[in-house]
């Protein structure tokens, strides 16, 4: 056939080979609505998108510097790297309770009220329950934010073409689905929310975020184990996979990226739980109970934290008591366990501490997860001290690395973590002897009212313990 029965062309159809298992590819599944609503409102079929181009081709045609899509809530955007990439995919994982939806619900808000096209499917809660939360979070003022109460993935692809397909030039929309576990494909015999569920499903979401360019959040279950609920691929399917982490029974919250295909891994969100929904703690100084503002305590000592481009004081505490020889226990919350045992040993080698038959339980305070090495000194003195019922003067914060040879190793950014002590009101830093040497700006006027203390060895830094 050489005329098209639809425009009447001459030469104008190209010959197409159908393959039998063209009827389960999720790209098929999830663009055909959406094409057809791009048709329908432009009048021509867009160009196509298969096949190899040179990349002069792909770059001229496709801006370089897509501009990011800005939620409102800075902490988010900070650890998304400043926002949200059009067309790429997010999976944001937690504990049932920890606040996802409120999350997303108020960035969805806040994207509306920026002219961005939203959609938020929800596929637990009706549309009603969902402008009830709303509602609570003041975010129905905002008339480019669309709600759907709907499971079957057919339907969702279905409303999202209808709705953001003739969303304002410029402005990528957005399409939220809450939750992924509940969507199920009507031609695969498996009930929602097991594997092949899942994968399916989270393949055709991923699709249609790449071929649209609709930027697709998916929130994800998590297991007892903390993990996210189904198979690891899932991980690796989506563009970046945030952990929404805190105790759901305390106020402050903890996004954290643990994959970021756009942006660091460093960068964390924190936010606080009030009546009204998730307010952003810009100041971090209020997730740890200050040693240095109060008396002296056996156990507890601050150390300056660095997560990305920003610093903050945590508390670490730590507690011994009397256990039983060869079954000690070694409990540690927010802290890495085995760095909890090599300094237990280090302690044990290198300082004379009798160790072996005491029970040994290590946090931080407020919900902050520390994994870097600039905070073994602290942990240490907070050992030692709870060990030997000693504590640091008021207004002493701690930083630096421990060696298995009991010698405390310099620290990157020292500056930074010595103008945010200095800040918050502590007068005193307990550094690495090599750092201090080494200067680095430490003797700036600015830290004039900040008196450094150097140390080479552990032992050094246990005479501080008064």
């Amino acid at each position: 056939m050489g005329k098209c029965p639809d425009c009447g062309a001459w030469d104008s159809l190209d010959a197409e080979r159908l393959e039998p298992k063209a009827r389960v590819d999720p790209r098929a599944t999830s663009m055909a609505t959406w094409d057809e609503s791009k048709e329908d409102l432009a009048g021509d079929a867009e160009p196509a998108r298969h096949g190899a181009r040179p990349i002069t081709e792909v770059a001229s045609a496709e801006a370089m510097d897509r501009p990011r899509i800005a939620t409102g809530i800075n902490e988010l955007d900070r650890v998304l790297g400043g926002g949200f990439v059009p067309g790429s995919a997010v999976l944001l994982g937690g504990d049932p309770g920890i606040g996802k939806s409120t999350l997303l619900l108020q960035a969805a808000g806040g994207l509306a009220r920026a002219g961005t096209r939203t959609l938020y499917v929800s596929s637990e809660e009706s549309a009603e329950q969902v402008c009830m939360r709303a509602a609570r979070l003041g975010v129905t003022d905002a008339p480019e934010l669309y709600l759907l109460s709907e499971t079957s993935l057919t339907r969702i692809t279905e409303q999202a073409a209808r709705a953001l397909s003739d969303s304002p030039p410029g402005r990528p929309p957005v399409l939220i689905i809450d939750s992924v576990q509940m969507v199920y494909n009507a031609g695969l015999d498996a009930f929602p929310g097991s594997l092949t569920q899942l994968r399916r499903c989270c393949a055709e979401l991923v699709y249609f975020a790449k071929a649209s360019g609709v930027t697709v959040v998916l929130v994800g279950h998590v297991t007892k184990d903390g993990q996210l609920a189904g198979p690891r691929l899932l991980e690796h399917l989506v563009d970046a996979v945030l952990y929404f982490e805190g105790d759901r029974y305390h106020a402050h919250r903890v996004v954290r990226a643990v994959k970021n295909r756009f942006g660091t891994t460093l960068e964390i969100g924190l936010f606080e739980m009030r009546d009204g929904g998730l307010h952003q703690a810009t100041d971090a100084s209020g997730l740890a109970v200050l040693s240095g503002a109060g008396e002296a305590r056996p156990g507890a000592v601050v150390c300056p934290v660095l997560t990305g481009s920003r610093c903050f004081m945590v508390e670490i505490q730590a507690l011994t008591a009397t256990g039983f020889l060869g079954a000690a226990k070694r409990k540690s919350s927010g802290l890495d366990a085995n760095r909890l045992a090599m300094l237990i040993a280090v302690l044990e080698q290198h300082a004379g501490h009798r160790l072996a038959d005491r029970d040994i339980f290590a946090s931080s305070v407020g919900g902050v997860r520390v994994v870097e090495p600039a905070a073994d000194l602290a942990l240490l003195l907070a050992i030692a001290g709870a060990n030997l019922r000693r504590a640091l003067a008021p207004g002493v914060a701690v930083i630096g690395e421990v060696g298995l040879g009991g010698e405390v190793r310099p620290v990157g950014q020292l500056i930074a973590r010595a103008h945010e002590a200095q800040r918050l009101g502590f007068k005193s830093l307990i550094v690495p002897a090599a750092s201090a040497k080494q200067g680095a700006g430490l003797d700036e006027p600015s830290l004039s009212k900040l008196k450094l203390i150097p140390v080479k060895s552990i032992a050094m830094a246990i005479e501080q313990l008064g």
